[in-house]
């Protein structure tokens, strides 16, 4: 069984998030058989999930930790070295390819789709800053975050969702 984490790039509640994250994880792995992780990159909580997960991963040695790359289809062996410092394997989704400046978006769905069960840090509240009008853009618009985006995406393919948000 496989699951991904996606979050929010800052996080609240460090000790209440680091403590639920690492019983939803020994959960998952235990009574789910959960044994591969998916990592994003970008956010706060994505270095909590990996941090967390490899210290699991002293106790429970058959786990593994992989980085879904939404950049550089092709690594030099001392980039691959690198993350492998962080990560039992790296690879690049074909589908990734061509998508441009939606590459972050559709690495998140790769993940997603590949993801027996999704463990979220989403604030349905939380807004990125206005987008002022600009020459070329008349008006000025609200974009959504990359979290809410994926987080619609995983709740539209009907995926177990974890989210583990909670109001300070």
């Amino acid at each position: 069984m496989i699951a991904t984490f996606i979050g929010h790039r800052k996080i609240q509640n460090c000790e209440i998030l680091t403590t639920r994250l690492k019983e939803t994880i020994i959960r998952l792995i235990d009574d789910k058989q959960v044994d591969t992780f998916l990592f994003g990159s970008r956010s706060a909580f994505d270095d909590l999930c990996l941090e967390t997960i490899t210290e699991i991963q002293q106790i429970r040695p058959h786990i593994k930790r992989i980085y879904i790359r939404a950049s550089y289809p092709y690594i030099n062996s001392n980039y691959e070295t690198y993350l492998l410092k962080f990560y039992d394997a790296t690879y690049f989704p074909d589908k990734i390819e061509k998508a441009g400046k939606a590459s972050y978006v559709e690495r998140n769905e790769y993940m997603i789709d590949k993801a027996d069960f999704c463990i979220f840090y989403y604030n349905e509240n939380y807004q990125l800053p206005l987008k002022p009008a600009t020459r070329k853009r008349i008006f000025s618009f609200q974009p959504k975050s990359g979290t809410k985006i994926a987080y619609d995406y995983a709740v539209q393919k009907k995926k177990t969702i974890i989210n583990l948000f909670s109001e300070p």
